[in-house]
């Protein structure tokens, strides 16, 4: 093997590295909000094909980090959800860093952490979340995995489902809309910020809430984006 060839291999193995680890941190995460996960929900969070995910799968299962992946649905093994959780780790990290050191905004950095998740060291991740304070939760109010194993993918209820008349304090906010999160800031709807909710329409229309002293109206897709409590 020539030194190109090397170079290549390592390459190779690096994109089938990084293609798994974001295949399994998307399993784990589905595994929290929409058990059993099945093939399609897979395909659908990342945008492939069906056969696609078959492959994929195919080659977790070889890996030893799946135990099942039938009608059942896919579910990890303890070594896959270990290295689920530490991509989970990673790509929430590095979304705190671009947006409170680079200046990026919420609904831009999915993508760059996704890009550098697999780029990184144990001991930059270790001093990125060192310099930052050691977040618990990164810009979209998902929790972040600690080293010690403190941490739970907790998903409080939805916006859609607030009656009428009370306050609703925004504890998450579903990164999966880049264009939606992007709305949503502009509307002051973020994680910390407590709505009022005014009032629904009928037969599936809007939420009328209160955000940042002005009234909007958002439609129910965008209402269940966002998640929180009705405090006591």
């Amino acid at each position: 093997m020539t030194e190109a060839d090397g170079r290549g291999s390592s390459c190779c193995d690096a994109t089938r590295s990084a293609a798994m680890g974001k295949y399994l941190r998307v399993i784990y995460l589905l595994s929290f909000r929409a058990p059993p996960v099945s093939t399609s929900d897979v395909a659908a969070r990342l945008g492939v094909a069906a056969p696609s995910v078959s492959a994929m799968l195919r080659r977790l299962g070889r890996a030893g980090l799946l135990t099942a992946s039938g009608s059942g649905g896919i579910t990890l093994s303890e070594h896959g959800a270990s290295h689920a959780r530490d991509m989970v780790r990673r790509h929430r990290l590095i979304e705190t860093f671009l947006v409170q050191a680079a200046g990026m905004s919420w609904d831009e950095v999915h993508d760059d952490a996704e890009a550098l998740q697999h780029a990184m060291s144990d001991r930059l991740i270790d001093r990125i979340d060192a310099a930052l304070g050691h977040p618990r939760r990164d810009p979209h109010g998902d929790p972040i995995p600690q080293p010690s194993g403190d941490y739970a993918e907790d998903w409080p209820p939805a916006l859609d489902g607030a009656p009428a008349g009370v306050y609703f304090r925004v504890d998450r906010v579903s990164d999966e809309d880049s264009a939606a999160l992007e709305y949503l800031a502009g509307l002051s709807v973020r994680p910390g910020v407590t709505l009022r909710v005014l009032e629904r329409e009928p037969f599936g229309g809007p939420l009328w809430v209160e955000a940042g002293g002005q009234r909007h109206a958002m439609g129910i897709p965008l209402a269940r984006l966002v998640h929180g409590i009705v405090p006591s």
